[in-house]
Formats: structure tokens, C-alpha cells, sequence
């Protein structure tokens, strides 16, 4: 549970106060957020409560892990580590902690999960179907996930508006009612120009696939650098024809099968 305090400095989350609506809170919050600058944004994410950031070490993560820790503040910085990245990526996460001193806790999918996907639909049985991409990421990244936010009461996210049509309306602060959590978004008004010139500026340290056309990074085997005019994320799951794809941290995409929810047996 969250604990806030109203301007006489009164727990507000004690049992006798009166209960707090997070949908109202995220709105106030969201209002609050906007006329400030990104430290202030993640400074009020921390007071919040119990602070995780979730890195995909992208180009908009590490500015904020930069901010998190040239700021030294009380935000815990987590990943998904996969097991499907690209080396680039897993090296990043090592340089980043050393620049910053921070550290970056990494979340892993179970190994008997990995097995079961495996088993069912094959190792890279996400191309085949649908179906079947979704049961990996929620494999690989949505179980790790739950891991990673377990006992936060803050979500901090990279997400931007510009990053594609579906995540044009990002607010600053939303609840996020399946995880029971408000979720921050300090970046959702930033625009990669921005976004590149603070990184050039500040000299943050980035994924060198970024140069190489992949503004959008993920699994190896899920993304390819984009062409020419493309949008910032067209080279994820490029093989499908949903121009909203998602894996479903941040979005709902379609319904996981309980198939991919619960190991199935495995092959002998």
C-alpha cells in the first residue's frame, strides 16, 4: 500500500483515514507531473512510495537511469534479462551500473517455463503464430515482470508518445489497476530529437544498435533494424500485420492461452 501524506503531513493510508482513489490520484498526479522538469517527475515517482524503474536499457531508459542515479535517487532499477538479447544489450547493462553506481537487479524467466514454451511450440515457435509469440513474451517477459514490480507501489516507465500511434495518448501518471500500482511515465512528452540531443549532451552511454537502425530494441530473434520512414518501432515482431503489436507489459495484446500460462508436459 501506498503511503501518502496530505499538506498536514497525516498518513493517509492509515486505517482509520478515509481510502484514496488511486484513479483520482493518477489524474492529480498526471496534472502535477507535467510542469516539471525530469528530475523533479522522478523525485515526486519516489515519494510516492516504493519506486521501480523497469530498463530495457533503450536509448529513453538510459536517461533515465542516468537521471536515477546522477541524482541519487531512491528508485530501484530492474530489467528483464531474457535470455534472448543481444549482446549489446546485456553489455550495456553492466556499463550502465558502473557509470551511474547504480544497481540493476535482473529478472529471468524460469527455466522449466522456457522449457514448456519449448516444448509446445518450439524454441522460436513465436514465428509460426500469434498465439504463439504472445505465450513467449508473457514467458520471458511478463513473468519476470510480475517479479519485478512484487511489493511497488510506483512503476516508472520509458514509455513515450511518439514512440508509436498506440502509445500516443501516454499520460505522466496512470493506474495501472491489474497491478494495483500508479505507473509514471516521465518521458511521455519527450520526442527522440530530444531525447538524442540530452543523450549527446549529458554523454549518457547507449546501445550502439541505436546507430545501426534499430531505434527500438528487444529479443534478438523478435527485432530487425527499420527501414527509411518506418516508425520507431516497426522493426519489433515485424512478421505480423497488427500495426499495435505489443508484448503486453505495457499494452494488452490479445489473450494469453492458458496453455502458455501453465508448463505443459514435458517431451520425453
Amino acid at each position: 500500500m501506498m503511503t501518502l501524506h496530505d499538506d498536514a503531513g497525516q498518513d493517509r493510508s492509515a486505517p482509520d483515514s478515509p481510502a484514496l482513489d488511486p484513479l483520482a490520484l493518477a489524474e492529480t498526479l498526471d496534472a502535477k507531473l507535467e510542469s516539471l522538469d525530469l528530475a523533479g517527475r522522478l523525485s515526486l515517482a519516489a515519494e510516492l512510495g516504493h519506486a521501480v524503474f523497469t530498463t530495457s536499457l533503450g536509448i529513453e531508459d538510459q536517461v533515465i537511469a542516468a537521471a536515477i542515479g546522477t541524482h541519487r535517487l531512491p528508485v530501484e532499477v530492474s530489467t528483464l534479462e531474457t535470455g534472448r538479447l543481444f549482446k549489446e544489450t546485456v553489455d550495456l547493462i553492466g556499463e550502465t551500473e558502473e557509470r551511474y553506481g547504480i544497481t540493476i537487479r535482473r529478472f529471468v524467466p524460469e527455466q522449466d517455463d522456457v522449457d514448456a514454451y519449448a516444448a509446445q511450440y518450439g524454441l522460436n515457435g513465436f514465428y509460426d503464430s500469434v498465439e504463439a509469440r504472445h505465450a513467449c513474451c508473457h514467458v520471458r517477459k511478463l513473468k519476470p515482470l510480475a517479479k519485478a514490480l512484487a511489493g511497488a507501489d510506483v512503476w516508472i516507465t520509458g514509455l513515450r508518445r511518439g514512440q508509436s500511434g498506440n502509445r500516443a495518448s501516454t499520460p505522466f501518471a496512470e493506474y495501472d489497476a491489474e497491478r494495483n500500482l500508479i505507473k509514471i511515465n516521465p518521458l511521455a512528452d519527450w520526442d527522440i530529437e530530444t531525447i538524442r540531443a540530452h543523450v549527446a549532451a549529458e554523454a549518457i552511454p547507449v546501445n550502439p544498435l541505436h546507430a545501426r537502425g534499430y531505434p527500438s530494441i528487444g529479443c534478438e530473434p523478435c527485432t530487425r533494424a527499420i527501414k527509411p520512414g518506418e516508425p520507431e518501432r516497426a522493426g519489433r515482431w515485424w512478421w505480423e500485420n497488427d500495426e499495435k503489436r505489443e508484448c503486453g507489459l505495457h499494452v494488452p495484446d490479445n489473450h494469453v492461452p492458458e496453455s502458455a500460462a501453465q508448463p505443459v508436459a514435458q517431451a520425453s
